[in-house]
This record gives structure tokens, C-alpha cells and sequence, in this order.
């Protein structure tokens, strides 16, 4: 029997909104614009600055932008209502985390009802969490250090992933976050869709890559969990071990929360010479990032969910100095990634791992072949096949 084609809708930011995991539904649409399973393809994203425009995608299929909701509004839940209403997609897809709809408590947690009244406005709908509660550490992400806040935000947290867990579906990228929902709120429609890796060029020439000028990179918004002062001491601390110039490159913006943190730090740092600081990375600009890179550094004091700049990283064959954290570790194992290691806020740690790195060209080259396999095994591709299916699955 000849399956039927459906319309999709995506609610997501969407370049070139700058918004949080927009380059996650940049790179699933590029996927998703070719599948002949589809009939049509609308995005429902945020409003822009007056001087930026969406542009429709050219694909096998019609893809249209609209922008629909905005960043803080306290009724985007209907805002995507309407959308839908007039849309009339046969799924709708949620790529979202806690704060994609506004990082004010009141806007975040309205917004997250949006799953939930699509389905109960007729819609079937999908989502993607990027990150859950239970394992987000709300000091270090910058939402709140006060622990009776902390337990509040703990508690509207449960409810709110209730109201997500409404939904039809929702897909997790790692295995330990099936585990909890299914076991904390008892839920039988949770799925693990791996993370995917964005792009896949051909493997790197390695040999070549030893004649460039030493570079570490972090990439990243920046402030709250992931922080870049330790990289620069340890950095730093190793151009003297080794009497060669490293360029630290500090690619990203800071985290919503922390406004002003990466201008605070250059001035901090001043003094210390070959640092760059790149600012926002513009989609295009993201393969020559990565490929003047000798290895990416994670200087991270906890983490939120899957790591797209992993990903990045694997996929250009880059080696990746790690921190011994939670999730972070368990996807480097589970997927096949590999890393040097130090423990989080370790300055020594991470100068030792940054200067074994730079000086074993044969570890580096190794770990770097290890993450492009790893990026190798999970593309896009067959990310946007496995949403496919569960799509289909949910017509049926």
C-alpha cells in the first residue's frame, strides 16, 4: 500500500533568527526539503529585526518561513495556534528546549504549552527536548542560585514537562533522559532520535592539517555553564611550556542570561595577546571555524542536553578536550566520540590536556579520526529518515 503524503509543520527558530537551536532546524530542514514523503514543508519561527527577512528553501518540496511567534511574548502558545489553524499541517514538529520560547520565567512556561494545545486543537504533534529539568543545574545555567527558588523552578518544572509530555510524541537525544521520563512520570510516548551530525565532509587530510598554525576554539553563548576564562590561563600556560604561539579563538555570543560576560572577559584579558573573539558565527562561517581549529575546547561547568558543537567538531575530524561531566561524558561513550579529559574548573587539568594534544600529533590525529567515525555514523540523513517514520507512525 502506497503511504500518503503529509504536510509538515516546524515550529523552531530558524536562520536567520539567532535564536537557540536554530542551526539544529537549519540542518534538519536541508534534510527534510528533499523527502518525497512530504508534501509541503512551513516552518513557524520567530519574528526578526526589522532589517532581517526570512527566505523561503528551494527543495524537492515547498518550504515556506513564516514568522509567527516572538522571543518573551506571553501568548506565543496561541500565536502558533492561529498558525496552525490556518497552515492545517497534518504534523506538527516541536524542536525546542526550557527557554526557546523566552528566557522571562512567565513567557518560557506559556510558550511550552504549545504542544499541548496543538494536539488538543486536532494537530498531532511531535517533539523534540533538547534538554529536561532533572538534569539541568540551575545555578550554573544562570537561572537562579537561591535554593528556595531553585525548588520552585523544580517544582513548575514538573508540571511543565507534563504539559510537553501531552504531546503525541516526544523524542530525547540521550538514553538517560528515556530513562527518567518513562520512570518519573510514567510516560509510554517518549523515543531516543540521536542527536546527528549537521554536516560530513571528506575525512581531513591530517598530515596537512599539522602545517597549521596552532589554534584552540570554543564555541558557544557563553556566561552561565560555559564559561572561557579557564581556557585562556590554560592556554596561556602552555604557550610559555612550549614556546610556540597558540591562537585562542572564542566563536559565539553570550548566553541571554549573561549580557556582557565575553566584552567583560576581553577586557579582563586584555593583556594576554592572540586572543579572538568572533561574535555571532554566521552559518557559512561555521566549516572554516572548524577546520583552522587544532582541536575544540569545552569549558563547561555543567551541561544542558546533546552537544551540537561535538557533533561540529567530530564531523571535521577534530580532536576535543573535554570536561568529566554528566551528560557530555556519557555521549562522548555512547556515541562513539573520544576526548581528552580534565575535571571542570581544573585550570591545570586543562592545560595539561590542551598541551598533550598540541605536542602528540599522533593522539590528536587519532581522536580526531575516532570523532569523525562517530560523526560518520549518525548523519543528518538518517536523523530526518527515523522522524520520517515516526511521523507516518503517528497517521496511521
Amino acid at each position: 500500500m502506497k503511504k500518503q503524503k503529509f504536510k509538515l509543520a516546524i515550529v523552531s527558530p530558524f536562520p536567520p533568527s539567532k535564536g537557540t537551536l536554530n542551526e539544529y532546524a537549519h540542518h534538519l530542514v536541508n534534510y527534510f526539503k528533499d523527502k518525497t514523503s512530504l508534501v509541503e514543508l512551513v516552518i513557524l519561527s520567530d519574528t526578526l529585526p526589522k532589517d532581517l527577512k526570512y527566505e523561503d528553501v528551494e527543495g524537492k518540496i515547498k518550504v515556506r518561513v513564516l514568522e509567527v511567534w516572538k522571543f518573551n511574548a506571553w501568548n506565543n502558545a496561541l500565536r502558533i495556534r492561529k498558525a496552525l489553524k490556518k497552515e492545517q499541517p497534518d504534523v506538527v514538529f516541536f524542536n525546542i528546549q526550557f527557554l526557546s520560547f523566552g528566557d522571562g520565567k512567565i513567557p518560557a512556561t506559556l510558550g511550552l504549552l504549545s504542544p499541548l494545545i496543538a494536539r488538543l486543537s486536532g494537530f498531532p504533534s511531535l517533539v523534540l527536548l533538547h534538554n529536561i529539568m532533572e538534569t539541568v543545574d540551575l545555578k550554573s545555567a544562570g537561572i537562579t542560585k537561591n535554593p528556595v527558588l531553585a525548588a520552585i523552578y523544580r517544582l513548575f518544572g514538573n508540571i511543565i514537562t507534563r504539559f510537553v509530555l501531552s504531546a503525541n510524541r516526544v523524542t530525547v537525544t540521550i538514553p538517560k533522559y528515556v530513562e527518567i521520563l518513562e520512570q518519573k512520570y510514567k510516560c509510554k510516548n517518549v523515543a531516543l532520535v540521536p542527536h546527528g551530525s549537521f554536516e560530513l565532509p571528506d575525512m581531513p587530510n591530517f598530515m596537512d592539517n599539522r602545517e597549521q598554525p596552532l589554534q584552540i576554539m570554543t564555541f558557544g553563548k557563553f556566561g552561565t555553564y560555559k564559561k572561557v576564562e579557564g581556557m585562556i590561563e590554560a592556554v596561556a600556560q602552555v604557550r610559555e611550556e612550549i614556546n610556540k604561539p597558540i591562537e585562542i579563538v572564542i566563536a559565539g555570543t553570550d548566553n541571554p542570561n549573561v549580557k556582557g560576560y565575553l566584552a567583560d572577559v576581553a577586557e579582563q584579558y586584555k593583556a594576554i595577546p592572540n586572543i579572538r573573539f568572533t561574535g555571532y558565527v554566521e552559518e557559512e562561517d561555521v566549516p572554516g571555524l572548524f577546520m583552522d581549529a587544532t582541536a575544540v575546547l569545552f569549558d563547561y561547568t555543567s551541561t544542558t542536553g546533546s552537544s551540537g558543537v561535538l557533533h561540529q567538531a567530530g564531523s571535521y575530524g577534530k580532536a576535543a578536550i573535554i570536561p568529566k561531566i554528566g551528560d557530555l561524558k556519557e555521549l562522548v561513550e555512547e556515541e562513539g566520540y573520544a576526548g581528552e579529559y580534565f575535571e571542570p574548573g581544573d585550570v591545570q587539568g586543562m592545560a595539561k590536556a590542551v598541551k598533550k594534544l598540541l605536542t602528540d600529533h599522533e593522539y590528536r590525529e587519532s581522536l580526531g579520526k575516532q570523532n569523525y567515525v562517530a560523526a560518520a555514523g549518525l548523519p543528518m540523513d538518517d536523523i530526518a529518515e527515523w522522524y520520517i517514520m515516526h511521523f507516518e507512525s503517528m497517521l496511521n
